[in-house]
């Protein structure tokens, strides 16, 4: 199959790491840095696929293997002929391996080197995931890109624990690219295989991971293993360490991060793609991510706000603070819609608007004037 899958570097910051890409995918073009909402089931929470295209000019979501592998299943989804076509959406998707939320079922899985024996958050139902099983299901799903099955270790794991679950990953990682590489796509567009770096909060090994990643022939490398407990300047140091190996001709993809903070400090540090539940999660609960600050919007001094919500899809005065408020208190779920959507907006407009001062050539100075108001509590 002719390839269809690549990443073209269009421009860098010349006082950071940050850069602009564009990756290319059989189901549209991916300007970097980019921002996935996460769709885990295989629909964005409270969001409809055309207002993720038309309102959010999302380009490309995330789906999660362990969940749809459960439901609706593998075969629902070859019947559909894919996810794509299961859910409507005709841009990109990303697939996570699932490995963070089976090692996330503490109590309900054992790990060998064979892979995973799980228990179902469902029904309790037995399964075993091996790198070669994963490789099939993420090929059966259909995402453009896919994720090697991996170990994610607690943040706060000590180095012994570590150094062995970075070298079952890498072990697993030969698995899974061998099976990558002897299966065909099964709807007729290339898909693609990301490595995932592991090691912790260790620097040792994480620079050993990337340099094992970056001997690989994949379109793309992934970051894994952040974000889950350890403190935020170790994330920011990890970053540098694994972006000073890997390859600077393929886009790097940080895990399950972050804040609007995490995001800008990472880009600055030479990442390139994002995933995270928190626009969607974090607006369900009330809170809102504007260019001045996050926003409570349950706070009852909000209650008369009539103006505009701030820095969003609303700013036409469509909808208002305190029409919002109103919804959130009354558990009505517009209230968890018009929240969700616009965190994605607004997330989607923060790496584009970073990805735009990349190319004109003044990032840092935009991110040291944007960062203080962004973390900022209204």
């Amino acid at each position: 199959m002719a390839g269809t899958l690549f990443f073209n570097l269009v421009g860098k910051d010349a006082a950071t790491e940050a850069r602009a890409g564009v990756l290319t995918t059989s189901h549209g073009d991916i300007p970097t840095p980019i921002f996935m909402p996460v769709g885990t089931v295989g629909s964005v929470k409270a969001v409809h696929q055309h207002e993720l295209a038309q309102d959010v000019e999302a380009r490309i979501i995330l789906g999660n293997t362990y969940h749809l592998y459960l439901r609706p299943g593998i075969e629902t989804l070859q019947v559909a002929g894919g996810l794509h076509k299961f859910n409507a959406w005709n841009r990109p998707i990303l697939t996570d391996s699932g490995g963070f939320q089976v090692f996330s079922l503490a109590s309900n899985r054992r790990i060998t080197e064979e892979g995973c024996v799980f228990r179902s958050h469902i029904d309790g139902s037995r399964h075993v995931f091996t790198p070669e099983r994963v490789m099939d299901i993420e090929r059966a799903i259909g995402a453009d890109i896919m994720m090697a099955f991996d170990e994610c270790p607690d943040g706060n794991s000590d180095y012994s624990y570590a150094k062995k679950s970075m070298e079952l990953t890498h072990r697993w990682l030969d698995r899974c690219v061998k099976r990558f590489h002897e299966t065909d796509p099964l709807y007729g567009y290339e898909q693609c295989l990301f490595p995932i770096v592991q090691g912790c909060r260790f620097a040792d090994l994480r620079r050993q991971s990337a340099e094992y990643i970056a001997q690989r022939t994949e379109v793309g490398c992934a970051i894994g293993g952040l974000a889950v407990g350890e403190p935020t300047e170790v994330m920011y140091e990890m970053i540098e360490v694994v972006n000073a190996v890997l390859p600077q001709d393929k886009p790097r993809y940080l895990m399950g991060v972050g804040t609007p903070a995490n995001i800008l400090e990472a880009i600055s540090r030479g990442v390139d793609m994002f995933d995270c539940v928190m626009p969607t999660r974090n607006g369900r609960n009330g809170m809102l991510f504007t260019w001045e600050g996050t926003i409570n919007i349950k706070n009852k001094k909000w209650e008369r706000s009539f103006e505009s919500i701030p820095g969003g899809l609303y700013t036409d005065g469509e909808y208002t603070l305190a029409y919002l408020h109103h919804l959130i208190k009354a558990d009505e779920i517009l209230g968890l819609q018009i929240a969700s959507l616009h965190n994605l907006g607004f997330y989607l407009s923060l790496v584009g608007t970073a990805r735009q001062h990349i190319l004109d050539g003044d990032f840092d100075a935009w991110k040291t004037r944007v960062l203080p108001r962004l973390m900022v509590r209204l």
